[in-house]
């Protein structure tokens, strides 16, 4: 089978003693392409060590997270955008990006803020999105409605929304969902909602080392685990794992329009 990794932290300190073997599995598995969006200004080196090493492999985004938006969050966007302006070439995309309020709510303005600056920077450079919603679906939502309707792209990525919550990311036209191993797990309503995504407006994504699917659980995630997910969505659509994943593929190829 063929499918594209379009979420993936490998560039993380987890990955640094056996990389190489992650990405032998990767490409075993039928892997075509590793898509790997930024954390915050601690981790583009790392990032771009990656990319380079692996060219035309694994292919970077830029973006400052929400998890690192504090009181020193306008130093870090900061460094973030000198970043895309000295490489705008390079990167595929604005990510991650978004809002999240599971953890902490003591920076909600600020994130705001983050996000909002991020999604101006994606019309600027003609860039997608890669929006990461943690309770958070509504302030995201009330962002995003504030701007011209079909001028920012992208996914929503590692969607566990509800029903309703679908619905409306789905409104967004020029937008896809990022679907990985937590519709896999045991206790996730995730597969209940699946088939409400067109297959066309589906992406495929590990979010490693993070969310590694069933039979995987517990374990580090990979890029090579996401044959778990595509044969369980596979099912669910009525489609083999070979047809899905291709679909995916030119999913991933239509929203990211620099993928060779």
């Amino acid at each position: 089978m063929r499918v594209i990794d379009s979420h993936s932290h490998i560039y993380l300190e987890t990955f640094h003693q056996d990389l190489s073997d992650v990405i032998i599995r990767a490409q075993k598995a039928g892997i075509e392409k590793i898509l790997l969006p930024n954390i915050d200004d601690t981790t583009i080196s790392q990032l771009l060590n990656v990319c380079n090493q692996w060219e035309n492999y694994c292919f970077p985004m830029m973006g400052l997270h929400p998890t690192s938006v504090k009181e020193d969050y306008q130093i870090k966007l900061n460094s973030i955008k000198k970043e895309l302006n000295q490489n705008t070439k390079r990167y595929i995309g604005i990510g991650e990006i978004g809002m999240d309020l599971y953890w902490d709510k003591s920076y909600v303005k600020e994130q705001r803020i983050v996000f909002k600056e991020q999604l101006d920077w994606a019309i600027t450079y003609n860039l997608p999105v890669v929006i990461h919603s943690r309770d958070a679906f509504d302030e995201i939502f009330s962002i995003l409605d504030t701007f011209e309707e079909n001028s920012i792209t992208g996914v929503f990525h590692s969607f566990t929304g509800t029903e309703k919550e679908l619905r409306k990311a789905l409104s967004y036209k020029t937008f896809f969902i990022g679907i990985n191993g937590i519709s896999t797990f045991k206790n996730s309503t995730l597969l209940d909602l699946v088939t409400m995504i067109p297959k066309e407006r589906l992406l495929m994504e590990t979010d490693s080392p993070y969310l590694a699917p069933t039979p995987m659980r517990g374990k580090r995630n990979e890029p090579s685990f996401i044959t778990h997910t595509l044969i369980k969505l596979a099912e669910v659509y009525a489609l083999s794992a070979e047809e899905l994943g291709v679909i995916t593929i030119k999913n991933t190829k239509r929203l990211f329009g620099k993928l060779k």
